[in-house]
C-alpha cells in the first residue's frame, strides 16, 4: 500500500496591530477589528475554506494550503532480475 505525504505551505495572511484586537489584512493593507472578522474577510476575498493556524505571541495569522506528494518509487536493479 502506498502512504500519500501531505505537505504544508503557509501564506501569511494577516498580522496584529496593536493595541487589542486590530489585524492588518495583507491582501487588502486595510485593518480589522476582530480576529473572526479577519478571517471572514479573507474568506470572502479568496473563497479560501480550510485550516488556519495563529501565533498569537508573534501576531501572525496563516492560511495552511496542504498538497499532497508521493513518495519517489523504489530503485529496480536488473542484477537482481527485477525488471
Amino acid at each position: 500500500m502506498k502512504e500519500e505525504l501531505i505537505e504544508e505551505n503557509l501564506e501569511l495572511i494577516a498580522t496584529r496591530v496593536p493595541p487589542g484586537d486590530q489585524w492588518k489584512l495583507l491582501t487588502t493593507g486595510e485593518t480589522v477589528q476582530g480576529l473572526v472578522q479577519t478571517l471572514n474577510q479573507y474568506v470572502r476575498q479568496k473563497s479560501f475554506k480550510g485550516h488556519y493556524r495563529l501565533e498569537p505571541l508573534n501576531g501572525k495569522l496563516y492560511a495552511i494550503y496542504t498538497t499532497e506528494v508521493a513518495p519517489p518509487e523504489p530503485e529496480k536493479f536488473d542484477l537482481y532480475g527485477e525488471f
